[in-house]
């Protein structure tokens, strides 16, 4: 009697861990930190975890690198909508919605600029993208992926920060 009431307390003692865990918010196991995303209503972090939330965009490239060519087709969210959901601040000037700098910062220091009227729907809508895949492959950290760019130079790696600016 004693042995069966101890295995029905550790039974419900696992159950409580597992249901604890679950009620946790974690991250993605192959995202080791969020990015921080500045100059917006809702600045904050986001993980890999929440780029998943987002309608998935797959965006074929095909760019030079300082390596040579390189051909991969990513998938992510749209940085567009991912700004547009931390919500844009814009100033009082004329056209003050078509004046955002957007620099996006990798873990190693190096950064990119993108311009909102890039990827606005109603001007360039040029399909960037915060992946978190590569040719069906998870990818560590997120990655901006910059389509149309003959070079790859704007592509950043393990993503930690944007700043609208």
């Amino acid at each position: 009697m004693m042995r069966a009431f101890s295995v029905i307390i550790c039974a419900c003692a696992f159950a409580l861990a597992a249901i604890a865990q679950d009620a946790k918010p974690r991250a993605d196991a192959g995202s080791v930190r969020p990015i921080a995303i500045t100059g917006v209503k809702d600045a904050g972090e986001i993980w890999i975890a929440n780029l998943r939330t987002y309608p998935a965009m797959l965006v074929p490239v095909t760019q030079q690198t300082d390596k040579g060519p390189m051909s991969a087709t990513f998938k992510g969210a749209l940085l567009w909508q991912v700004i547009d959901r931390a919500g844009w601040v814009n100033g009082a000037a004329k056209n003050a919605q078509i004046r955002h700098v957007i620099i996006v910062t990798g873990k190693d220091g190096y950064a990119a600029a993108i311009s909102d009227g890039e990827i606005d729907p109603k001007l360039e809508n040029k399909q960037v993208i915060l992946a978190y895949e590569k040719d069906g492959k998870p990818l560590d950290a997120p990655r901006l992926v910059v389509p149309g760019d003959l070079h790859g130079s704007r592509g950043v790696q393990d993503v930690v920060s944007i700043a609208v600016q």
